[in-house]
């Protein structure tokens, strides 16, 4: 277990690393768009190789384009969040994504939800809003975190919908791929004049996003979803610290208790016992 914890570690640095990447790009006069095309480019390509023959026929199925546009929309969002917020602050935005996920979840999966997951669903939801402060002193840029969140808690619900239509390598080829192909109109218009860094920091946002997310396609083979939640967090501490290392950032003690009780939240709920379908599915 040693060994893939590490691996999780690893690969949860990976993600607000490729973040971070983003971010410098957007400091260097790259639009948002543009960045979000090119990663899913450079993931589709350091992922294809890897596929299955015969599986590609998968991309044929309607319901993988559509959570393809769900992913889509995502880093569309979190990408222009990070145009204007902290690093930190912007992914405990994008952390409303697990608890719209509860909610989408129980309404459109049949999922039941004890009162129990319920509370921490509201406690997760306050530790956002302690980040974002919508009442005073509030970055409009945190909108498009929150966004990134909703669009990523349709994500995960259409993930957990098609989790037996394909296998998991099949499914990160398919968002990649169809992602790639959906924001294909924002990378030709938002096209920038290339520089070997700007090249450089293109891979490094495209690799680290894709091993990131190969990292839990491994680690969900290996393990249990409550095993691996508590390493999925660890993304909001590997952000907080290459804000600071990065960008100089350091959240307030608001912030700082609102990430926490984000991470306690979702760590207890993944830790509660699994839930039935309203059919006993």
């Amino acid at each position: 277990m040693w060994k893939l914890a590490l691996l999780l570690v690893f690969g949860m640095s990976l993600i607000p690393s490729g973040d971070a990447a983003g971010k410098l790009l957007q400091a260097r006069g790259v639009e948002a768009p543009f960045i979000a095309w090119a990663r899913f480019v450079v993931g589709m390509l350091a992922v294809l190789p890897f596929l299955p023959r015969g599986e590609a026929r998968h991309f044929r199925d309607w319901r993988l384009w559509v959570r393809a546009a769900l992913i889509a929309g995502g880093i569309l969002s979190i990408l222009t969040a990070l145009s204007g917020a902290p690093l930190a602050d912007a992914f405990a935005g994008l952390f409303v994504g697990p608890i719209v996920s509860v909610v989408l979840s129980a309404i459109f999966l049949r999922e039941e939800v004890t009162p129990l997951r319920w509370l921490l669903v509201i406690a997760g939801f306050a530790g956002v809003l302690m980040v974002v402060r919508p009442s005073g002193e509030m970055n409009p840029y945190l909108l498009f975190a929150l966004m990134a969140g909703t669009f990523y808690g349709g994500f995960l619900t259409a993930s957990r919908w098609l989790a037996g239509v394909a296998r998991p390598l099949t499914l990160l080829a398919s968002q990649l791929l169809g992602a790639a192909v959906l924001t294909l109109p924002f990378g030709l218009w938002f096209w920038p004049d290339f520089t070997w860094e700007i090249a450089a920091l293109l891979a490094v946002s495209g690799l680290c996003s894709a091993g990131g997310n190969l990292t839990l396609v491994i680690a969900y083979r290996q393990a249990s979803a409550a095993q691996v939640a508590p390493f999925v967090y660890f993304q909001l501490l590997a952000a907080t610290a290459l804000g600071y290392a990065v960008f100089g950032d350091v959240p307030v003690p608001l912030s700082w208790a609102g990430m926490v009780l984000i991470a306690a939240a979702g760590i207890l709920s993944a830790r509660l016992p699994a839930t039935r379908g309203a059919n006993g599915a």
